[in-house]
């Protein structure tokens, strides 16, 4: 190397090395980023040496070490110790995100080591760190308690980012931290159920992050009051209570999944993203969305409340508003006329008690990705223009509402979808052929496991939604974009199952159960091998269930019950494994079943041998019953009935016999 001109071109040539030392090695550099006895900073063209397992860059003059994006997995202690025995006095910054490094220096300024699996406790060292500006560990595996001593003279700290790892921290309630930070993000700590007091004293605060550590607290007031403003604000997953007035915050505020109660908070004009989810809001809408300051609100989630009355009408100024969730409350009316948001990709009215049609100006939502109006009072039929106007649906879920009228052809248009959900209505007609252009769900390939909308501020935002699968209501959100699905149970649909159906190869649940449906089951369903739930119970089919269904191998709910399908049932790990009330109600046989099939497909019961003389006794021993006793009966009654003077004499007797009892 000593004798290479580029010594570095040469090394990097290599593209499968595994270790390089280069200590106390006195290179000169062939360039002015490395110079004698490699001092300043480490070259980027270590990067592309994806092999490399060992460096080993001890006894030289350091300031900038940069190790991100690694694999490497230890003990934080054992890291500590090793990176103190290299000569790196003079490191001023390192920065190790998305590895499993660690490391202490007495004039470290910025220390990241973020996004790792670094385990073990927070070391006591980082307390005397005089010249430490930023902390970052977040996102690590470390554990254990946090003492006041570990900040004890961090004084010129500004950031501390140590979100998502499993540390308890419970200072005196009168400490006084040494430092004023900007930004604090302590999520998934346990903070203890009082409400941190030491906040008080932090009064440059620009983001704070304390979601789910454990606080049950009255919010208190001094902290609504604090002479800084926020940028950013996280208290969710929490358990505060308490009335909030007014929030003091620039730009995101998260208070979901706590117990706040009373009127929505009035909140500075300037917010973009507000998150009141699951809580105990109260009152109307009408203050708060016809406040006209309120113009630059990009994401507006109150699902989960006690809100009620209508949704006002004066939404003009909302023009960009990208997100609206206001599912499970107690909401009343129609759509508002003013809904016209060219930039809303999704709409959540779920479970509410809305009614009317849909608006002719929710055209306008061109950009909309998910549309759930789903459990409401929503009546008219499902209109065509939102296979014309809504063509980046992925999700559409209108079910347990009051729609009436056929399925508009035009849905078919709707080539990004792959949700559908018209189940619970009063929908009528035939399941349309053109199904088979639905080409999202035509695909076994899913690309992404999320269903992602467009980034806020560089931050990608996914969809959650509840959906109705395998028989049960779950709530899916990292695995949403690989769910594929069709609903069209407990309507009034009449006439025979599309043989297009078949192409939906990429279709994982199909559900046309509770409806008129007649004719055979399409033979190429079994080609769907995908499939994990199907479910054509309570219709009118016939014919048998098709062999093709043997190919199902990722069935795990299965339904055909109470039709009048006939013969064996195909045989395969998947259709036997589903229990009897699975079948019940048609005229099948075979395992699971305890009637076996004969040759002739004559059902015959499991309990015996099947003879057809076994079978015959027991059926004359029951027509023997009942004419003998349809005899016996009108042997008696017949003549009684015909003849007057039998009568008499009958009631007669009985008076007679009667009067001597008496």
């Amino acid at each position: 190397l000593f004798k290479a001109t580029d010594w570095l071109q040469v090394t990097f040539k290599h593209p499968s090395l595994l270790e390089l030392h280069l200590s106390y090695c006195g290179l000169e550099g062939p360039s002015p980023i490395i110079v004698n006895s490699l001092e300043g900073p480490i070259p980027d063209y270590f990067g592309n040496m994806s092999f490399l397992e060992v460096l080993d860059l001890s006894l030289n003059h350091l300031r900038v070490l940069d190790l991100s994006y690694n694999g490497i997995k230890q003990d934080i202690a054992e890291i500590l110790q090793s990176l103190s025995r290299c000569c790196l006095d003079s490191l001023k910054s390192l920065y190790m995100a998305d590895n499993s490094l660690f490391g202490e220096l007495s004039f470290l300024k910025f220390f990241d080591v973020s996004e790792n699996q670094l385990n073990g406790t927070f070391p006591l060292c980082f307390g005397q760190l005089e010249s430490l500006e930023t902390l970052d560990f977040g996102y690590n595996l470390l554990e254990g308690v946090v003492l006041e001593t570990h900040f004890s003279k961090l004084s010129r700290l500004t950031t501390l980012k140590a979100s998502q790892n499993r540390l308890r921290f419970e200072p005196n309630p009168s400490w006084i931290p040494p430092f004023q930070c900007e930004i604090i993000e302590l999520s998934h700590w346990h903070l203890g159920s009082k409400f941190p007091q030491w906040l008080k004293f932090q009064n440059k605060l620009s983001v704070l992050d304390i979601s789910d550590a454990g606080i049950s607290d009255v919010m208190p007031t001094w902290f609504l009051n604090l002479p800084a403003q926020f940028e950013k604000l996280n208290l969710s997953f929490n358990q505060l209570t308490g009335e909030i007035s007014n929030l003091n915050v620039t730009d995101t505020i998260d208070l979901s999944s706590n117990r706040f109660t009373g009127p929505l908070p009035r909140v500075l004009s300037s917010l973009r993203i507000l998150f009141l989810s699951n809580n105990s809001f109260s009152g109307s809408l009408s203050e708060f969305i016809c406040n006209p300051s309120i113009s630059d609100m990009i994401v507006l989630f109150i699902d989960t409340n006690l809100l009620i009355g209508e949704i006002p009408d004066c939404w003009i100024q909302w023009r960009y508003l990208g997100y609206l969730n206001l599912e499970n409350n107690n909401l009343t009316g129609n759509i508002p006329f003013t809904f016209g948001f060219r930039n809303l990709f999704m709409l959540n009215l779920r479970n509410n008690s809305m009614f009317g049609e849909f608006s002719s100006n929710m055209q306008s939502f061109v950009s909309l990705i998910m549309l759930d109006l789903s459990e409401n009072h929503f009546s008219g039929s499902v209109p065509a223009w939102i296979g014309d106007k809504l063509l980046n649906l992925v999700i559409l879920s209108l079910r347990s509402n009051n729609f009436d009228g056929h399925i508009p052809q035009e849905i078919c248009d709707l080539r990004v979808l792959q949700i559908l959900d018209l189940a619970r209505n009063n929908i009528s007609g035939t399941i349309p052929k053109c199904f088979n252009k639905l080409g999202a769900m035509a695909t076994k390939q899913k690309i992404y496991n999320k269903v992602f909308t467009p980034k806020i501020y560089d931050f990608p935002f996914y969809l959650s939604e509840l959906l109705v699968l395998k028989g049960r209501e779950d709530e899916y959100g990292h695995t949403l974009g690989l769910v594929t699905s069709i609903d069209l149970s407990a309507n009034s649909l009449i006439g025979e199952i599309p043989k297009e159906i078949g192409s939906l190869v990429g279709l994982l649940s199909l559900n046309f159960s509770r409806n008129f449906l007649t004719g055979r089951i399409p033979n190429n369903i079994g080609n769907m091998e995908l499939m994990e739930s199907l479910d054509l119970s309570m219709n009118r089919l016939n014919g048998e269930i098709p062999p093709s269904f043997s190919k199902l191998n990722f069935l795990n709910h299965f339904n055909v019950s109470y039709n009048n399908l006939t013969g064996q049932i195909p045989t395969s790990t998947q259709l036997q494994s589903f229990e009897n009330l699975s079948y019940v109600g048609n005229h099948l046989c075979g395992p699971p079943l305890t009637k076996n099939c004969t040759s002739k497909g004559i059902l015959t019961d499991a309990t015996n041998n099947g003879s057809s003389s076994d079978r015959n006794k027991v059926n004359w021993l029951y027509v023997s019953i009942i004419l003998g006793f349809v005899m016996g009966f009108w042997g008696v009654v017949a003549p009684l009935f015909f003849f007057r003077s039998w009568r008499i004499a009958y009631y007669q007797k009985l008076d007679h016999i009667c009067g001597k009892l008496y």
